[in-house]
């Protein structure tokens, strides 16, 4: 049958219906996890403020108090929720895909090792020093893109994410550069949430639990919701914890459980440029962001600082002028590296199984 006749073409848009039917409906499911957790967070609103506020607590100065403590944390909460949400997941430039001529050369070849020598030519190019677990270049046969440094390819969203650390189904988003900070605030206000109702609602919690207080519409409220508020803040706080440990190693939660690799081998440490300094890559170099849910984290998401050592003599130029250093006469100058983070670079040049390799120090202030 003729493939562009006007009875192939319907064929075929009836073979693509149920495939196209079938990523709507996914498109569907994967916002019940998140209609859920609102659904929770709308009930929990209206048992603290009207059963617990209006209906239970005798006292206007402490009914006062509890709305005002409560609207803090409830307005921080979902605002660094939603920007979590909605915060469009940030993809390679268009500066990793492959040359016109490269990429017709790559696609007819078929021998592995020649699209590898392809890659290595265009990724010469590029601010790239990690490798797939066997050596070659990260390359994504889906994006037709050469990955940059810690981006991964994303199943359910359909792309590459730079710094990609999970797809989190309870917020139907890839978290990432973009949204990480969000994420992570998310986590800590929402512990901070639970941690409030929970502190307020046990004293009315006991005296329904003890009988003190008469049987009302309420008790079943508020009975609830310190149980369920327990329950997530310990589950969020521990997922919380975890986070903070990873922003402090400057790892996301691909590399904990799987180290990157470098040209000179794994390191698991390779991005880390101490506390401070990692803190600063996810919540900005200015303190009075930190705790507001705003874009602040340093840096493009398409390369990052590391703690390079024995890199190939063909990437040595590349890396220094990539830190803001120029190899001339064996100097180095301080530089901000774009995010105001100043380090010391030391060349040294030895020769290793007869062939020469560049060592490459970094040196972080205290």
């Amino acid at each position: 049958m003729d493939m562009t006749s006007p009875a192939a073409n319907v064929t075929l848009g009836l073979k693509m219906a149920p495939s196209h039917a079938l990523k709507c409906c996914k498109r569907v499911l994967n916002w019940i996890p998140v209609l859920f957790i609102n659904l929770v967070v709308g009930w929990s609103y209206y048992a603290y403020v009207v059963e617990l506020c209006v209906y239970t607590i005798p006292n206007n100065a402490e009914r006062i108090s509890y709305l005002v403590i409560f609207h803090i944390f409830f307005t921080m909460f979902i605002w660094s929720y939603w920007k979590t949400i909605w915060s469009t997941p940030a993809g390679p430039s268009k500066a990793f895909g492959l040359p016109r001529a490269e990429k017709e050369l790559y696609e007819r070849e078929e021998r592995a090792e020649t699209q590898q020598e392809i890659l290595k030519k265009v990724a010469r190019t590029l601010p790239v020093y990690t490798r797939t677990a066997g050596g070659a270049i990260r390359y994504c046969d889906h994006c037709q893109i050469v990955k940059p440094d810690r981006c991964h390819h994303c199943s359910t969203c359909e792309m590459c994410v730079l710094k990609m650390d999970h797809h989190c189904p309870w917020v139907n988003n890839c978290v990432g550069f973009s949204n990480y900070k969000f994420f992570v605030l998310f986590l800590a206000y929402a512990s901070l949430y639970c941690a409030v109702i929970c502190a307020t609602v046990i004293q009315y919690f006991l005296k329904f639990w003890t009988k003190q207080l008469p049987d009302t519409h309420a008790k079943f409220h508020i009975l609830f919701l310190f149980f369920v508020a327990a329950m997530f803040f310990i589950s969020i706080l521990s997922l919380f914890s975890y986070h903070l440990w990873l922003v402090g190693k400057n790892r996301t939660t691909i590399e904990a459980f799987r180290a990157p690799v470098f040209t000179n081998g794994p390191d698991k440490n390779g991005f880390s440029l101490g506390f401070r300094r990692n803190g600063a890559e996810v919540f900005g170099d200015q303190a009075k962001y930190w705790i507001i849910p705003v874009f602040s984290s340093l840096g493009d998401g398409h390369s990052f600082v590391t703690r390079l050592v024995h890199i190939d003599p063909e990437h040595a130029n590349s890396v220094l002028q990539q830190n803001g250093k120029s190899p001339v006469d064996g100097e180095a100058k301080p530089t901000a590296l774009g995010n105001n983070i100043q380090h010391t670079m030391e060349e040294s040049k030895d020769n290793i199984n007869g062939g020469q390799t560049v060592s490459v120090t970094m040196e972080s202030d205290p």
